[in-house]
């Protein structure tokens, strides 16, 4: 087991309290940059876009994601994704874009609301494959209200993610309150 999961990658999102709102915001900027590299075909894998430069771009993204998640960045999330996602979760199975949108956009707003810090002790990367796990934590509390275990398929920069599976557990709420779902930044 490595030292830490974040040992070269630009920032640690393991505990609360370990990104400044200066480096937070240079990750959001970053994420844009990344999300206008998607193309429109899904890009293979070959000699001129290996498996080694897929993972490279992908813990090169990955701070950019969690930094999206705990300001609740809908329209980031959004982007990450392939206008032909599968996603597989309780919930689900989800086709494309529009099928998880509605019901994902509640879980946005649940592990982004105010007074509430989501965390991702574990993350790996294996080519195009990035598996975390991750808990929100009440910042008076630290009671854990939610945690999950992911795997995204991410082609890079170049393909986004195409494919999700999740396990998710929420201890309070299921569904977001009106007023949480306004808090999300939409596009």
């Amino acid at each position: 087991m490595p030292s830490s999961y974040y040992q070269g990658l630009s920032a640690d999102f393991s505990r609360p309290n370990l990104v400044s709102a200066e480096q937070g915001q240079a990750l959001l900027v970053q994420a844009s940059v990344f999300l206008a590299q998607k193309e429109e075909t899904l890009p293979q894998i070959d000699e001129r876009y290996t498996k080694e430069q897929i993972e490279a771009e992908n813990k090169d993204w990955w701070p950019t994601h969690c930094e999206a998640l705990r300001r609740g960045r809908g329209d980031l999330l959004h982007g990450e994704y392939r206008i032909d996602l599968v996603y597989f979760c309780q919930d689900g199975p989800f086709y494309g874009l529009e099928q998880q949108n509605q019901r994902e956009k509640h879980w946005w707003a649940l592990i982004s609301q105010p007074g509430v810090t989501m965390c991702w002790p574990i993350v790996m990367f294996s080519g195009e494959f990035v598996h975390f796990e991750w808990y929100c934590q009440d910042d008076e509390s630290a009671e854990v209200v939610a945690k999950g275990t992911v795997l995204f398929v991410r082609r890079g920069h170049r393909g986004a993610c195409y494919f999700k599976s999740e396990q998710l557990t929420f201890y309070r709420d299921v569904f977001a309150s009106p007023r949480l779902l306004e808090l999300l930044t939409t596009t």
